[in-house]
């Protein structure tokens, strides 16, 4: 698995010492208030082998993020496929860290890493964002990592329940319109 440096930052692998502090994160209502349910210690180990899984297959995926200076775990950044039984494909970015580690600028230094290995490294012709119309935090994060918004994207998640994680928004990114 490849890292990501940035001046703050690392985006690495996963470790075990990475898992008590993402099982909490996960259990986390503030953190999961636009992802939907709280999930258990063994769901939130489950998910870290699915992302390890995933990346050593398709070469892209989740890396945990760390606080260079301190060593600290605050959350994850990457790149994923779109879920099937979405109204769109292609491959979507996406981050979630911490409280502690929010308000600091690290989910776009993370993000931005993200969309450089992306575009200079995959090659990928575009990337999307996909979050809920409520969470402004992301969006704001999507729009200073320069992607746009066509509201005639937006669309409902069918894997959501109804309710406020239902209707969703999608940010987009070609490699051809970045800065």
């Amino acid at each position: 698995m490849s890292e990501l440096h940035t001046d703050r930052l690392t985006l690495r692998g996963w470790r075990d010492s990475d898992l008590a502090p993402w099982a909490a994160m996960n259990a986390d209502p503030e953190v999961r208030e636009h992802l939907g349910d709280l999930l258990t210690r063994e769901q939130s180990d489950a998910s870290v082998a699915r992302f390890q899984a995933e990346f050593e297959q398709r070469g892209y995926g989740w890396w945990a993020v760390e606080v260079r200076a301190t060593g600290e775990f605050i959350g994850f950044a990457g790149l994923d496929r779109v879920d099937d039984g979405m109204p769109f494909s292609g491959v979507e970015i996406g981050w979630r860290l911490a409280r502690t580690a929010w308000g600091r600028g690290y989910a776009t230094e993370a993000a931005l890493a993200v969309l450089a290995y992306g575009f200079d490294t995959l090659e990928l012709s575009e990337i999307l964002a996909v979050t809920t119309s409520t969470n402004i935090r992301s969006q704001a994060v999507m729009r200073r990592i320069g992607m746009t918004r066509d509201p005639a994207d937006d669309f409902e998640d069918p894997e959501a329940p109804e309710g406020p994680l239902r209707p969703n928004v999608l940010f987009r990114l070609a490699r051809s319109a970045r800065v």
